[in-house]
């Protein structure tokens, strides 16, 4: 992303894992926000534009931003565990950066793949009294993956023309939970062309 990133290495059950870490550049960081990529098996690493306009925004934001790549890819051990131990291994880096930033909200972003481990996620901070301030889930994986439902201030952003995951398939998960999903006209499911949206509607919405 920029000079400044960092890159290290956090234990996980399956071995060691890769991160990047992002900071705002002139304030100490009023938040950790946790940014997860999409699916390992079809290309999907912590360097995903999208996944980058994420860590970008919540700089942008004033929060430490931090992203993993999932059990193996690039230089993380293991190998693709359906969700369950991506999960787990998003666990590990909450926890990381908690000690690292103590007492500091922590916020949850994923795109495609990346917002099925984060809901799933929030539901296991949730049971244990650490739920996240609030969820920014892009390209929603509803009816990719069983999601479970997420909090009612959840920012969630769509393409309106996106074919791996169709927009009816996030209404159907999303009017249960009468959660309101806003569609980019144009974008299909990696935002081309369409990423600056991302990046504009996250920092205006993020606060209110």
């Amino acid at each position: 992303m920029n000079a400044q990133t960092q890159t290290f290495l956090i234990d996980g059950a399956a071995g060691a894992l890769e991160c990047k870490l992002d900071l705002p550049a002139e304030a100490a960081p009023r938040g950790i926000a946790l940014v997860a990529h999409p699916h390992p098996l079809y290309g999907g690493t912590m360097d995903n534009k999208v996944a980058q306009t994420l860590a970008r925004a919540f700089v942008a934001l004033g929060y430490a931003s931090a992203r993993m790549n999932f059990r193996g890819v690039g230089a993380s051990a293991g190998s693709h565990d359906a969700g369950n131990g991506e999960t787990d291994d998003m666990a590990v880096l909450h926890a990381h950066m908690l000690a690292r930033y103590p007492g500091l909200p922590v916020a949850l972003a994923g795109f495609s793949f990346g917002t099925f481990v984060q809901a799933q996620l929030q539901q296991r901070l949730s049971a244990q009294g650490q739920a996240a301030e609030r969820l920014a889930l892009i390209g929603c994986a509803a009816g990719k993956w069983a999601l479970p439902p997420v909090p009612a201030n959840t920012i969630l952003i769509h393409g309106e023309q996106d074919d791996t995951i169709p927009l009816t398939d996030v209404f159907e998960w999303a009017r249960p939970q009468d959660l309101p999903v806003i569609v980019i006209p144009g974008a299909d499911h990696f935002f081309h062309r369409k990423l600056h949206h991302i990046k504009a509607l996250l920092t205006e919405l993020w606060h209110r």
